[in-house]
C-alpha cells in the first residue's frame, strides 16, 4: 500500500544524471529528486524503507542490477518494456486506445553478465530511459489499462510480468548453486578425460571409430546430418533423418555406437567443459533469463541454456553447507489451465486431487494413462491425424466444453484471426506471406497447389492459436505463482546462520531466495532451518495463483514438492 501518498516512483535519466519522480495513486507528481551515479543504491534503499513505492523504470535489468549488487532489494516494479509488449498486442487494450508514442520498442534487451546501463544513450529499438519519456509512457500505459475491456485482468498480467523481471535479475545475481567438480566428474565418466583443444574426448572418439567401422567409411562426418544419412543409406540403414527415434527402429551394428555418440555429442556441446568454464564460477551457475521471451509469454534464456539443464547434470545442482532446496513441479499445468479457462467442470473434476491423465481414464475418455496423455496433448497442439487424432475423439465426447474452446481457437487462427489468453495476451496476426497465400488461393485461376499451400498454412496457424491460448494461460498462472513466492519469501526474516550463502550475493546471503525457474518448476535455495516454512509458502502461492486467475472455480494445481540438498530427480 502507498505510504505518505507515494504510490509509485519513476526513475529516468536527465542531463544531470538520474531523476526520481514520486507519484500519488492518481498519477500526480508529489516530489522529485536528482541523484548522482553513486547515490542510486542508498537512495533506493531509503525510499523503499520509507514509502515502499512501485518502482517504474524502462527495463529492469538496466536499473535493478546495480541496486541489487549493493544488497538492496525492492518489493514491486512496473517495467515499461514488458508492459508495452503486452499492451501493444492485446485485444483487451485496443478499447483503451493504447498509444506507445514515438518509441519503437524491441521485444528484448541485450543481456550481459554485469555492467551499469543506467547512463547509456537511449536505444531507439528499446524502451526510453529519459525521465520525461518514462513518465509519459507510464501515464499512457496506466490510461490504456484503465480504459481496456477488462482492466483487472490486464493489471494482474502486467504486474506479474513486471514481478517476473525482478525475479529474473535476482536469480541471475544469486545463481544456481553448482558443484563444478561433480560436473567435471560426470563429464569425465561419460565422455572420457578432458581433451586438448580441438580433440574429442576418448569415449566419444572410440564411439566415432565404431560407427565408421560399422559403416565401412573411415572418413564420414558424424556431425553432418546429410552426409551421415547418405552413409547410413549406403550401409543398408534406410533412414531420412538421424533422429534417435528413427534410428532405434533399425537393427544394425551401427545403431548402438551412433546413438551413444549422439548422446555424448549433445552433452559436450550443450554442457561440456567450455560451458562449465564460461557459465559456472564461485559455485554458481548464472544464466541469463528472458521473461516472456516466447510469444506465448513463456520464459526464454539468452545465455547459459537455463531452460535445458539435462537430467544427468542435475546432481551437480547442490545446496550450500547448512542450506537446502525446496523443489516444486506443477502436475499437468497446461491441461489444468485448459480446464480452468474453459470452465469445463467435467475435466476439472477428473483432475481434482489426482493425476489428470488417470482421471481422464477413470471417466472413460481413454483406455490407458499413456493414451490419455497423447490425446490431451493432441487436443492442445492440434493433432488431427494418426493415433493422436483418433484418441482425441473420445475426449470431445467426454469433455466437450474444453475441447470446444481449443477447437474454436483453431478456427479463429485458420481464418487469420487473433486469440487471447485468460489474462489478456493476444496472439500475433498471421504475417504477409500467410495472407499472400490465402489471397492467391482465392484468385480466379488458382492452381491446386496454390489451394493446398493456403490450406496447409491455415491449418498451421490454427494449430498455433489452439496452443497459444493454453500455453499462454499456463504461463500466466506460473508468472503469478512466481510473483507470489517472491513476495512471501521477501516477508520472511533473515535466518540465524553460521554459514552464509555468500556466493548468492549480499541481498540473499542470509535469506531464502528463488534460484531457478523453468515453465512449471521452481527451486528455492533456503537455510535448512526455514525449509518447511518455505515449502508451505510454495504451496500457498500455488493456491493463491489459482484463486487470482480463476476465482472459486473448483480446480487445484497440485505440486510435486520435496526438500533436498540436490536437484537430482528420482
Amino acid at each position: 500500500m502507498p505510504r505518505d501518498g507515494v504510490a509509485s516512483t519513476v526513475l529516468g535519466r536527465a542531463s544531470a544524471g538520474i531523476v526520481a519522480v514520486d507519484l500519488d495513486a492518481s498519477g500526480t507528481e508529489t516530489g522529485r529528486a536528482e541523484l548522482g551515479s553513486g547515490d542510486i543504491a542508498d537512495w533506493v534503499a531509503r525510499h523503499e524503507a520509507d514509502h515502499s513505492p512501485r518502482w517504474v523504470w524502462s527495463d529492469t535489468p538496466g536499473w535493478y542490477r546495480t541496486v541489487l549488487d549493493a544488497g538492496v532489494r525492492v518489493a514491486r516494479c512496473h517495467e515499461l518494456r514488458s508492459t508495452h509488449i503486452v499492451l501493444e498486442g492485446s485485444m483487451l487494450a485496443r478499447s483503451g486506445g493504447y498509444d506507445p508514442g514515438d518509441a519503437s520498442w524491441g521485444r528484448a534487451l541485450p543481456a550481459t553478465h554485469a555492467g551499469d546501463t543506467l547512463f547509456e544513450v537511449d536505444d531507439p529499438s528499446g524502451p526510453p530511459t529519459g525521465i520525461q519519456s518514462a513518465l509519459t509512457a507510464y501515464a499512457r500505459q496506466r490510461a490504456a489499462i484503465a480504459r481496456s475491456t477488462d482492466p483487472g485482468r490486464l493489471r494482474l498480467l502486467t504486474a506479474a510480468e513486471s514481478a517476473g523481471t525482478l525475479v529474473a535479475v535476482e536469480m541471475t545475481a544469486a545463481g544456481v548453486p553448482w558443484d563444478a567438480e561433480h560436473h567435471d566428474r560426470i563429464l569425465s565418466e561419460t565422455l572420457g578425460a578432458r581433451p586438448t583443444a580441438g580433440a574429442l574426448p576418448t569415449r566419444m572418439r572410440d564411439a566415432a571409430d565404431r560407427v565408421r567401422e560399422a559403416l565401412g567409411d573411415g572418413a564420414v562426418s558424424l556431425d553432418s546430418a546429410p552426409k551421415l544419412v547418405r552413409a547410413l543409406n549406403r550401409a543398408g540403414v534406410f533412414v531420412d533423418t538421424t533422429s534417435r527415434w528413427e534410428l532405434a527402429e533399425h537393427d544394425h551394428p551401427v545403431i548402438a555406437p551412433l546413438l551413444a555418440y549422439k548422446r555424448m555429442s549433445r552433452l559436450l556441446t550443450a554442457n561440456g567443459w567450455n560451458w562449465l568454464d564460461h557459465w559456472v564460477s564461485d559455485g554458481r551457475f548464472r544464466p541469463l533469463y528472458v521473461p516472456a521471451g516466447v510469444v506465448t509469454g513463456r520464459w526464454a534464456s539468452s545465455g547459459g541454456g537455463a531452460l535445458q539443464i539435462p537430467r544427468q547434470l542435475r546432481s551437480a545442482v547442490r545446496a550450500d553447507a547448512g542450506w537446502t532446496f525446496v523443489l516444486a513441479d506443477v502436475a499437468q499445468l497446461e491441461p489444468r489451465a485448459l480446464a480452468a479457462m474453459s470452465r469445463d467442470e467435467a475435466l476439472a473434476d477428473a483432475a481434482r486431487g489426482t493425476d489428470l491423465y488417470s482421471g481422464v481414464v477413470v471417466r472413460g475418455a481413454a483406455s490407458t494413462r499413456a493414451d490419455a496423455k497423447v490425446a490431451m496433448l493432441g487436443a492442445m497442439y492440434g493433432a488431427t491425424t494418426g493415433e493422436a487424432g483418433r484418441l482425441v475423439v473420445p475426449l470431445r465426447r467426454t469433455f466437450p466444453v474444453a475441447m470446444r474452446l481449443v477447437d474454436d481457437a483453431a478456427r479463429v487462427g485458420e481464418d487469420g484471426g487473433v486469440v487471447t489468453t485468460w489474462l489478456g495476451r493476444s496472439s500475433p496476426p498471421p504475417d504477409d506471406r500467410w495472407r499472400h497465400l490465402q489471397a492467391r488461393a482465392s484468385e480466379q485461376g488458382a492452381s491446386a497447389s496454390d489451394v493446398e499451400r493456403a490450406r496447409r498454412a491455415a491449418r498451421d496457424q490454427g494449430r498455433f492459436t489452439r496452443n497459444f491460448i493454453v500455453q499462454g494461460t499456463a504461463a500466466e498462472w506460473a508468472a503469478v505463482w512466481l510473483a507470489e513466492i517472491r513476495r512471501r519469501l521477501d516477508a520472511m526474516a533473515d535466518a540465524d546462520l553460521t554459514s552464509e550463502a555468500t556466493a548468492s550475493g549480499r541481498a540473499f546471503a542470509r535469506r531464502p531466495h528463488l534460484a531457478f525457474f523453468l515453465h512449471d518448476e521452481v527451486i528455492v535455495h533456503t537455510p535448512e532451518s526455514q525449509a518447511e516454512q518455505v515449502a508451505e509458502i510454495v504451496r500457498e502461492s500455488a493456491a493463491a495463483a489459482t484463486e487470482a486467475l480463476f476465482g472459486d472455480f473448483p480446480l487445484d494445481f497440485p505440486l510435486d514438492l520435496k526438500i533436498a540438498r540436490s536437484a537430482e530427480k528420482s
